[in-house]
């Protein structure tokens, strides 16, 4: 790794990205995080050779997949090459110094918290913005407003605590993976992210290919449809299972669903988290 490496992140400073990002790069000092607007800057970076890697949140424990993201991983020529899971412990933020009346954050923290929102501030004004710490820097501004964000972020903004631990469920957990240009090698605890798509439907069809993976053994640890764009009911399906695509069984499945799919395309190969 040379001094300039860099790796893409949403920002602004205090987003559950930045802090992704810092745990993979611990043990890289020399790392240089870039700040994104969006997923689609930090992809687009990377997939351009601006940045070294990218890292970016692809599913939820509770809202389940980032759909922007699995749609930029099937059309940008990056491979994942890591990933990092995150507890996500979000925390109700303002100056409070009035009653709030505007609630803003990242569509995937509202939607995290949305019984809580709900519950406690029914009448609020519900707001999207771009990041948590983008709502937490906008919640500086006016003391009727508040943030969905994470308790660092709000001593980073210099924000009050009003409310801790309000997502829907105590068990919430993002997955983030990283992205770069070049495939990482196998260290034997490996997974393998896929992209299948079967162009026609037919009975069986999915199951032709799950059967290669099963009577081989390995390991499926998330399957998840997308839709194609290309009509009602056409799908591309996304596989991670457990193994490196160089590893002799992964490549005889991978082979294999090649006859029997129109098109395969591994999103990379990577160490588990």
């Amino acid at each position: 790794m040379t001094l300039s490496y860099r790796i893409g992140a949403l920002g602004p400073e205090g987003t559950y990205s930045e802090k992704a990002a810092r745990l993979w790069i611990k043990s890289r000092p020399e790392a240089r995080l870039v700040y994104f607007n969006d997923f689609e800057g930090v992809l687009e970076a990377v997939a351009s050779g601006q940045i070294d890697a990218g890292i970016v949140p692809v599913e939820n424990s509770l809202e389940g997949a980032v759909t922007t993201v699995m749609d930029l991983l099937l059309g940008l020529e990056t491979v994942i090459v890591g990933e990092v899971n995150v507890p996500i412990r979000h925390c109700l933020v303002g100056r409070g110094e009035s009653s709030i009346k505007v609630i803003l954050s990242h569509p995937q923290a509202l939607a995290q918290c949305r019984q809580y929102l709900r519950e406690h501030y029914p009448n609020a004004e519900i707001r999207t913005t771009g990041s948590t710490s983008h709502a937490a820097r906008l919640a500086q501004e006016f003391p009727e407003m508040a943030a969905v964000a994470g308790a660092d972020t709000a001593e980073k903004y210099g924000l009050q605590i009003l409310a801790r631990e309000i997502q829907d469920a105590s068990d919430n957990v993002t997955r983030f993976i990283v992205a770069a240009k070049k495939m990482a090698a196998a260290i034997g605890r490996d997974k393998t992210s896929l992209v299948i798509y079967l162009d026609k439907d037919r009975p069986g069809a999915l199951f032709s290919i799950l059967e290669e993976f099963a009577w081989r053994n390995i390991n499926l640890t998330r399957i998840e449809s997308r839709p194609s764009r290309k009509g009602l009911g056409d799908y591309y399906f996304y596989i991670d299972l457990e193994g490196h695509v160089d590893d002799s069984t992964v490549g005889q499945a991978i082979a294999a669903i090649r006859e029997k799919a129109s098109m395969v395309r591994v999103l990379g190969s990577y160490p588990r988290a």
